[in-house]
């Protein structure tokens, strides 16, 4: 894209130095500050024919235009028109046709008794703002000729808006909508990369007092990794709001979540401003965190798959078959990014039954970074540690059925075996409130997509339907609060367009019940005798093997089904304080159990005798591995780089982390 930018614009330096040399500016010669031509004629109104603006309002128009084009011909010759022509390419059909009407609204200004009638700079500037966010996807600068200053005028001078027209129309589409329809409008395309920029910033920017843009990093060939917030008070954490996230297009060729996320993310912008009250009640007590493309070079792979369905000979091929299953899945450096993440689960196993080590917030362990990290998952763990996230769906395609953990099987020989949480009834209700919500998931029609888990409606521990380490969801859970599951959303992994509408229908419902299912179970503070907020401290369900920890500012989160509970909160140098807790079935909000511990003596831990390790939770990417092992690790003329040394190997695959003395070495 950028290469075709610079092509272009070394075409409009060639063409200006073939051009006759003037003495002034056209918009000065027409503001009649001075002349370049050496005698004097009379403009006069003509019949407006320009091949790219001939489907304007008006029909006269008037030469010399405002960018000082004499005739039609010099109009049509110059470097202007050429950039208009091919400027809803270069932008990816963004900001369309409005660019080009205002583009033809300075070429070719309507023209009323022989006087040219400019256009309005309120239109220009409002259109320059909306589109900046376009323009700058493709790092190119707004056009000259659309300056606002230069070649617009102001109400007070006389204008047109040549907007007016597109707008009227549009008003009157949305007149023509009968009550039971929806009326928030949504285009049910596929959106490229840039499109996608786009959109999510527009949204962002209609949708400014509740909603902002984040980059959470930038995918293996430097595409952003964008996020877009949804919360009454955006860019910062609220005390006791539960903060929620939905993932996206982790394999690039499962397209379908990355565009559910897309419409939700205009529905709920939509929705709140238009005075919705379920809309306004989820944005008002959740943070909500939606990442459409985990995986957006694998997506332009995939894409541009589908796009040569343009071909006869694979006219009449879905995009699944188009795609082959396989191309764009895994990213820029053929990694699977469901397979990249730490493997905490096998710790986990190991660990299980010694009451001195912890099974929550699982450290990484030192020798996962002696592999290749993915940017992508580099980025996303980063993501997941910064903010006190409580549950999180991935949106996935190719079956119909909500997975959830374990996805690795607790024999490394069963590729399918039932491999339960401590959390396992939580989780079931999770998976539970998105499939029951989802218009087919849970049924009993045997003849359709996801028909083999009828049985279980819709639902399936993870690694009872096929086993993998690596993935996103155990990290989630083994190393954060976080409770994630998996969402498959139906057979065909990129569906044809016309499905798009159809598939908003079956999951929006299903969407919007998962985002109101954070606010189940229990929060609270945990303080200290003063009032302050307790940072870490640990928060235990008996009978739940799981612990969540306190966020910056002492608050919590515990996901639990209806029952009695017996909750303890113990913090490093505090006492230790127990509750019981009782959530009836029918409550439609979580329970506040607020803790106030007191300070005792530090006494010294066992675990830091009998089990010394250097593995703790804040070590991330201790020895910089990550920075210096992104990078392609070919050399000019495609060899191998050998830095790595002859003990790499050994310890990357046995798992053990290597002493200090060699590291130094490295």
């Amino acid at each position: 894209m950028h290469l075709g930018v610079s092509l272009l614009f070394l075409f409009f330096a060639r063409s200006c130095r073939c051009a006759p040399q003037q003495t002034c500016h056209p918009g000065d010669e027409f503001l009649g500050r001075c002349s370049n031509s050496v005698y004097e004629e009379k403009p006069t109104c003509t019949e407006l024919n320009l091949g790219y603006c001939n489907d304007l309002e008006y029909s006269s128009t008037i030469f010399p235009n405002i960018l000082g084009h004499r005739t039609r011909m010099d109009a049509e010759s110059g470097a202007e028109y050429l950039l208009l022509s091919v400027i809803h390419g270069l932008l990816n059909g963004e900001c369309s046709p409005e660019i080009r009407l205002v583009g033809c609204s300075v070429l070719a200004s309507p023209c009323k008794d022989n006087k040219m009638i400019k256009p309005c700079r309120s239109t220009c500037e409002a259109l320059r703002k909306d589109c900046a966010h376009a323009f700058e996807a493709i790092q190119m600068a707004w056009p000259y000729f659309l300056d606002c200053d230069r070649f617009f005028a102001s109400d007070q001078e006389g204008c047109f808006d040549p907007l007016a027209g597109l707008k009227a129309r549009q008003e009157l589409a949305m007149s023509s909508l009968s009550p039971e329809e929806p009326s928030t409008i949504i285009q049910f395309t596929y959106t490229s990369n840039a499109q996608m920029y786009s959109l999510l910033k527009r949204t962002a920017a209609k949708c400014s007092h509740i909603s902002h843009v984040y980059s959470i990093g930038r995918s293996t060939e430097g595409r952003d990794l964008l996020v877009i917030e949804f919360t009454n008070n955006p860019g910062q954490h609220e005390l006791l709001e539960p903060e929620i996230k939905l993932v996206g297009n982790m394999h690039g060729n499962e397209v379908l979540g990355r565009q559910l996320i897309l419409y939700l993310a205009q529905y709920l912008c939509s929705e709140y401003i238009l005075g919705n009250h379920r809309i306004q009640t989820i944005i008002n007590t959740t943070r909500i965190h939606l990442l459409a493309s985990m995986n957006p070079d694998g997506y332009e792979l995939a894409a541009a798959e589908v796009e040569d369905s343009n071909d006869p000979e694979l006219a009449n091929h879905e995009g699944h078959l188009l795609n082959g299953w396989t191309n764009g899945r895994t990213n820029a450096q053929n990694l699977d990014l469901n397979r990249n993440f730490p493997d905490l689960t096998s710790t986990f196993y190991r660990n299980r039954r010694s009451r001195h080590y912890r099974i929550d917030h699982i450290p990484i362990p030192d020798a996962y970074w002696f592999g290749k990290v993915a940017p992508e998952t580099y980025a996303v763990m980063k993501w997941i540690r910064s903010l006190p996230f409580v549950q999180s769906a991935s949106l996935h395609g190719g079956e119909l059925v909500v997975s959830y953990p374990f996805d690795f099987s607790r024999h490394p020989h069963e590729e399918r075996m039932f491999s339960p949480t401590p959390d396992e009834q939580v989780f079931k209700q999770l998976a539970r409130t998105y499939a029951d919500a989802h218009a087919t998931m849970s049924n009993n029609d045997t003849e359709r997509c996801g028909a083999s888990f009828y049985r279980t409606r819709g639902i399936i521990n993870g690694a009872l339907w096929y086993s993998f380490a690596g993935g996103m969801s155990d990290f989630n859970y083994l190393h954060t609060n976080c409770l994630e599951i998996t969402v498959e959303l139906g057979c065909d992994k990129f569906p044809s367009e016309a499905e798009l509408y159809p598939e908003w229908k079956r999951n929006k419902e299903a969407l919007l019940s998962f985002l109101e299912s954070v606010h189940r179970g229990i929060k609270g503070l945990v303080k200290d005798k003063d009032g302050n907020g307790i940072k870490g401290a640990t928060i235990t369900v008996k009978g739940i093997r799981k612990d969540v920890t306190t966020a910056e500012d002492g608050d919590y989160w515990r996901l639990l089904n209806p029952g009695t509970h017996i909750l303890t909160a113990t913090a490093k140098g505090y006492s230790r304080v127990s509750k019981r807790v009782h959530l009836p079935h029918n409550m439609n909000k979580p329970g506040r159990v607020d803790f106030v511990l007191e300070k005792v003596p530090v006494e010294p831990d066992i675990d830091d005798h009998l089990f010394p390790t250097v593995d703790t939770w804040d070590r991330f990417d201790p020895y910089n591995q990550f920075e210096r092992y992104s990078e392609p690790d070919v050399a000019e003329g495609g060899i191998e780089r050998q830095e790595k040394p002859w003990w790499w190997n050994y310890f990357s695959q046995s798992g053990v982390t290597p002493p200090h003395w060699l590291l130094r070495n490295v």
